[in-house]
């Protein structure tokens, strides 16, 4: 195991990555200009945590298995565990978090996750793979959430960045409730105008904007005319963006999961978007970064 930060590169991209939870710390083009968050104090220090074994909160910071109240901090706990570099590469790398005496405490279930970082030429490919090594259905959710630069470094005001989906999203959104960190029952009007979002700082003072009807799994980031992102989520049904109003990043998090509802008080089982992974199995979630010039 190494707590050495790992970099990757390509001709038109490089990357580092923390171990201390697989984290994507960097994302810069050839230029070595940042596309991603500053991490300024004054907002967030996190990068792209990865959100396992839950998404978001659950009331009261613990989940019911079996009747059992298990504690569980927002996002889980791989964000802040060790992963081991397993593999290397000039262009690559592979990190794994292995179930322990310690994480069993909390989640009694012998879980494997890899998480594979690859650059080819523009495109930054992440795949994280969830396999269960044991021998019961193993409850589970999985998220992403990279925070990319606000602006952009390639010229164009905050005011001119835009979200476009590839599709339209004319659905209705959900927001964080009157429970820290949980999602309100009702639903909110779409902020989207086709399939075009154009962010401002005060939509994020009620906390993050949740697409549980996500017609898209690919999204552009930034300003029309001008080199942006575009973001491909294939194996995520849902989506939030959020950033502490004023800090220079936008959050895109694809989800396999959601926050508990404001008073929720049921089982694993019954939160939102869980999965259940039989013994044996593994399930992937990939998600690619790449620069475009469109």
């Amino acid at each position: 195991m190494s707590d050495a930060f790992i970099s990757i590169a390509s001709p038109i991209l490089s990357a580092t990555i923390n171990p201390l939870g697989a984290e994507l710390w960097s994302l810069r083009d050839a230029q070595g200009r940042d596309l991603m968050t500053d991490a300024d104090p004054r907002w967030w220090t996190g990068h792209a945590p990865l959100l396992f074994p839950f998404v978001g909160r659950s009331r009261g910071d613990v989940y019911r298995l079996d009747g059992q109240a298990n504690p569980m901090p927002q996002h889980g706990f791989a964000r802040r565990s060790a992963f081991a570099v397993v593999d290397q590469s000039d262009d690559s790398a592979l990190f794994r978090l292995e179930a322990d005496d310690a994480s069993r405490a909390i989640y009694p279930f012998d879980f494997r996750l890899d998480m594979a970082f690859a650059l080819t030429d523009a495109t930054l490919h992440m795949t994280a793979t969830v396999a269960n090594r044991g021998d019961t259905v193993m409850p589970f959710a999985f998220g992403y959430h990279p925070a990319f630069a606000w602006p952009l470094p390639y010229g164009g005001s905050v005011e001119e960045h835009r979200i476009v989906f590839e599709h339209p999203e004319p659905a209705s959104i959900r927001k964080v409730g009157d429970e820290p960190g949980l999602i309100a029952h009702e639903h909110a009007p779409s902020p989207v105008e086709g399939d075009s979002l154009a962010p401002a700082h005060d939509m994020f003072a009620g906390d993050a904007l949740i697409w549980d009807d996500l017609a898209s799994r690919s999204l552009l980031w930034g300003v029309p005319g001008q080199p942006r992102l575009r973001i491909d989520f294939p194996d995520t049904p849902w989506l939030g963006l959020w950033q502490k109003p004023g800090a220079h990043y936008l959050c895109v998090e694809p989800w396999a999961g959601m926050a508990d509802l404001v008073g929720f008080e049921g089982d694993v089982w019954d939160k939102q978007g869980i999965m259940a992974l039989p013994p044996g199995d593994a399930r992937s979630f990939r998600m690619d970064v790449s620069l475009v010039d469109v």
